[in-house]
């Protein structure tokens, strides 16, 4: 405990924190993480496997909601080992370069999540505002350049701060928030110059987070006027309806994001728990409802999946 409590060592340690005050009941928690953790990876398989198998899926709407699945799966593959491993008594510290390399994964996949939705808000304001000129503007083309433009954006832009993490002197106590690792945890232990960071940090979200948020609002209210615009209420619900899940997809993943950033921001004299329960839903919720959302709203993906089962009985 004490070669955690404080060093100088850039090469030591860190203490991950599961749930305090629980340690009697992890292998009963266990359950239910193992069961979140299952529908996670079943539900976002189920989607990709249900839109590369149905050529009548193979439209720009349903290749976004492919990089938003794969992007889900990814984030629950970078947590689950040490999430479920403090459960199950496997693991209790990460070394530095591990922390790093996970913290690396999950904001780069939070970024990338931001920029798929933004994505698929420019998908339905196509879809909506200039319909007759969908096909033409989301070719496979274009659809293939914005993919690749998500993935540049959402991983070599955080580089530069997360390298630097390997350099820091962390003398502070070696316990981490979570049970998984993030940028602010790994700052919060370090006693150097810390502004580079600090200032870089908060550039990436407001051009990645922030910026994407109001963007989609501004889609959402082109597609507003657009759609009020129209005369019969049935072509307006029907309109706006196509926009159900992607505004229930926007709210599941910001939601989470702005009630941890309140936790760490506001909540330090909160319980710890509070602080390991917020992060483990700022991980695991976004994943584990997009399937769920899409599977009951959006009627292509309900009637394939319910058609595979019925092949399966």
């Amino acid at each position: 405990m004490s070669a955690l409590s404080v060093t100088n060592s850039s090469s030591s340690r860190f203490a991950l924190t599961g749930f305090p005050g629980l340690e009697l009941y992890y292998l009963w928690l266990s359950v239910p993480f193992s069961i979140i953790y299952a529908m996670v990876f079943l539900g976002n398989c189920m989607i990709l496997h249900v839109i590369r198998t149905e050529p009548s899926l193979h439209q720009p709407m349903f290749y976004f909601l492919a990089m938003l699945a794969l992007t889900d799966l990814c984030m629950g593959l970078s947590t689950v080992h040490t999430v479920l491993g403090i459960f199950w008594g496997l693991i209790q510290d990460v070394s530095l370069d591990a922390c790093i390399a996970q913290a690396y994964f999950i904001h780069g996949l939070s970024f990338m999540e931001s920029s798929v939705l933004l994505a698929m808000s420019f998908d339905r304001y196509i879809a909506i505002c200039n319909p007759l000129r969908y096909s033409s503007i989301l070719t496979n083309a274009k659809i293939v350049k914005i993919g690749v433009a998500i993935i540049c954006r959402s991983s070599m832009l955080i580089p530069p701060v997360i390298i630097r993490l390997k350099f820091l002197n962390y003398c502070r106590p070696h316990f981490l928030s979570h049970s998984f690792c993030l940028h602010q945890d790994l700052i919060r232990m370090a006693c150097g110059d810390i502004r580079f960071n600090s200032i870089y940090g908060l550039a990436l979200v407001i051009s990645n987070l922030l910026l994407d948020s109001v963007l989609i609002l501004m889609s959402y209210i082109m597609i507003l006027h657009t759609v009020l615009a129209i005369a019969s209420q049935e072509e307006r619900t029907k309109s706006l309806q196509t926009c159900v899940s992607h505004i229930s997809a926007v709210l599941v993943f910001y939601i989470p994001i702005i009630g941890l950033t309140m936790v760490h921001r506001f909540g330090k004299h909160l319980s710890p728990l509070v602080h390991v329960l917020m992060g483990n839903i700022y991980i695991l919720f976004p994943p584990l409802m997009n399937p769920i959302i899409y599977s009951i709203k959006t009627q292509q993906i309900r009637v394939r999946i319910q058609r595979l089962f019925l092949k399966g009985t």
